[in-house]
């Protein structure tokens, strides 16, 4: 079993109180609200059911806190898929684009962006 990570010393119960109360993130104030109660005597497990969480995610709110402040308990846009193209691929597509369809290689005089789906049914084919 793991040793407890103890919280940063420069802020206290009534800080994060204060704190959870103007901000506008309902999720910001609940892992405020969790933390506050470990800063007044009570244990991660209190703040997990204060928080509707498990004492892992507890843990991980206060290594947030401690990295980052109460900013760190805001999420965060997840980084999403990669990017398929490089930057040299980017910037060839784009010009290919620009350029426009050779019809007799292509089959099209010019390019058309379809609604995402159309025409992609497995009725259609």
């Amino acid at each position: 079993m793991g040793s407890a990570i103890s919280l940063r010393s420069d802020f206290d119960g009534a800080k994060l109180r204060l704190l959870a109360r103007q901000t506008r993130n309902a999720d910001q104030a609940r892992r405020l609200l969790a933390l506050a109660s470990i800063y007044d005597g009570g244990s991660r497990g209190d703040a997990a059911r204060l928080g509707s969480v498990t004492v892992q995610i507890v843990r991980d709110w206060v290594a947030r806190f401690n990295d980052r402040g109460p900013d760190g308990l805001i999420n965060g846009k997840a980084p999403g898929k990669p990017s398929l193209l490089n930057d040299q691929q980017r910037a060839a597509l784009a010009q290919a684009v620009e350029r426009g369809p050779t019809p007799y290689l292509d089959g099209v005089v010019r390019w058309r962006l379809w609604p995402s789906g159309f025409g992609k049914s497995s009725a259609s084919q």
